[in-house]
């Protein structure tokens, strides 16, 4: 596992396009991998994964302290693009599209204690659950139940996404209470 995560921290797939600084966070005996989107320009800069406002509210919905969401044994980081794909008309660009193939499956074949995979946002979960998607993110998280117990769907936690949570309330009540109770029991 040191060796793929070394080979990965050392990728330079996309260095054309982008400046590679690849941010990973996993070992084998990681119980709750997450799966999201890229790094921001924070993340990119200090090379800790959610380092930034939204991993503030990430820990917050998971109701978990820092120690713990930083601790490898009980996450794995595992972003669908590894390095900060570039800033776009309206936030960041999307993950770039080589990472996911190449690196994905060798990390979580190295995981044999993975027991949920938290897929935020509509990159992973276009990814993972392939067709099984609803045709919006708010109609795939709203069918949250669907894809467990593998798979837990969250919107992703930014704070440009607090208009969707204030106009989709039930996510709150039903999806978090839920997350927290599968995160508290695998913890």
């Amino acid at each position: 596992m040191e060796n793929l995560l070394r080979k990965i921290k050392e990728c330079k797939i996309c260095e054309k396009h982008i400046e590679p600084n690849p941010v990973v966070f996993a070992n084998k005996k990681s119980k709750i991998i997450i799966v999201g989107q890229a790094p921001g320009t924070k993340v990119h800069q200090s090379g800790i994964p959610w380092d930034d406002a939204s991993g503030k509210q990430l820990r917050k919905w998971l109701e978990v302290t820092d120690e713990q969401f930083y601790d490898t044994n009980n996450f794995g980081i595992i972003p669908m693009g590894f390095c900060y794909p570039g800033k776009g008309k309206s936030g960041d660009l999307p993950p770039r599209k080589e990472c996911a193939p190449q690196w994905h499956q060798p990390l979580l074949k190295e995981m044999s204690n993975v027991q949920l995979i938290i897929l935020i946002g509509m990159y992973a979960q276009n990814y993972y659950l392939k067709d099984k998607t609803k045709s919006t993110l708010t109609e795939t998280v709203k069918a949250f139940e669907e894809y467990l117990p593998n798979y837990l769907v969250l919107p992703h936690p930014s704070p440009r996404n607090r208009f969707w949570l204030t106009k989709n309330p039930w996510f709150e009540k039903v999806v978090l209470p839920q997350l927290r109770g599968l995160v508290k029991e695998l913890l």
